[in-house]
């Protein structure tokens, strides 16, 4: 992959040369279907999709007199995407006299407002996956401790221990390793491009309720079957004993 990187006096972005097919729907129909797409780092974390006009159904796409700025990508003008029976307003994204040549013959959609996206032939969900973020799940015989309020949450000597690029090393532990009497399941429901979709529980001790503290991904994605079924705390709000030495409490977007 090329890269290109662009520094404005008020902006920074990050471009690359993608090689996976990515479609987009919207209605049951593809909007936009491309093998090139460009990868944008519009947020650090990730990228966004941005896909060249000959990939993009255009009659498909409407000027719906919106527009956008961003100090370093321009002035972009916005339309409204619409595609079976579903209009997306202001969905679409052009910068035609993008600073950066790469972006003004590309089309930008925004992530949520169209039903499905795919790499290659699976479907990815929350965000476009980071080429550079790496997922690693191992066995582990540490001895791992989980507590709040100083009341042991869970306790096991065959953790998985899950390292993700970016973010504090997760611990997951057997169900029969948590006190899940004093997990209440909760109605959040959240996806990972990398790992699937999780269920989550709030942790009460005493006559306090620690609101969706605890995650667990029953049917994870491929790469990720080694977490299926087991519970992770936040490490940002929980206090964990590792062979007996508390963690330090890292510092990330969840704290």
């Amino acid at each position: 992959m090329s890269t290109t990187e662009t520094t404005k006096t008020r902006g920074r972005i990050r471009i690359e040369q993608g090689t996976k097919r990515v479609r987009v729907y919207l209605g049951g129909e593809v909007v936009a279907d491309t093998t090139r797409p460009l990868l944008v780092w519009e947020k650090p974390y990730y990228p966004a999709y941005y896909f060249p006009l000959a990939d993009v159904r255009s009659e498909l796409l409407e000027a719906d007199g919106g527009s956008s700025h961003s100090p370093s990508r321009g002035d972009g003008t916005t339309y409204t995407v619409s595609a079976g029976s579903k209009q997306a307003p202001g969905a679409a994204l052009r910068y035609e006299e993008s600073p950066i040549e790469e972006l003004r013959d590309t089309v930008r959609f925004d992530w949520d407002a169209m039903d499905a996206w795919f790499e290659e032939d699976e479907e990815v969900f929350t965000h476009p996956r980071n080429p550079y973020t790496r997922v690693d799940i191992l066995p582990s015989s540490r001895h791992v401790r989980v507590e709040i309020d100083g009341e042991t949450i869970a306790e096991s000597t065959s953790p998985r221990l899950l390292f993700e690029t970016g973010l504090p090393v997760r611990y997951y532990l057997p169900k029969t390793h948590v006190r899940m009497d004093l997990l209440i399941p909760t109605e959040t429901a959240s996806h990972c491009p990398y790992k699937g979709e999780a269920e989550w529980w709030s942790v009460r001790v005493g006559d306090t309720v620690h609101d969706d503290l605890a995650w667990s991904y029953p049917t994870p994605l491929p790469e990720s079957q080694k977490i299926a079924g087991l519970v992770a705390f936040y490490n940002e709000k929980v206090d964990i004993y590792v062979d007996g030495v508390p963690q330090e409490r890292p510092r990330t977007k969840f704290s």
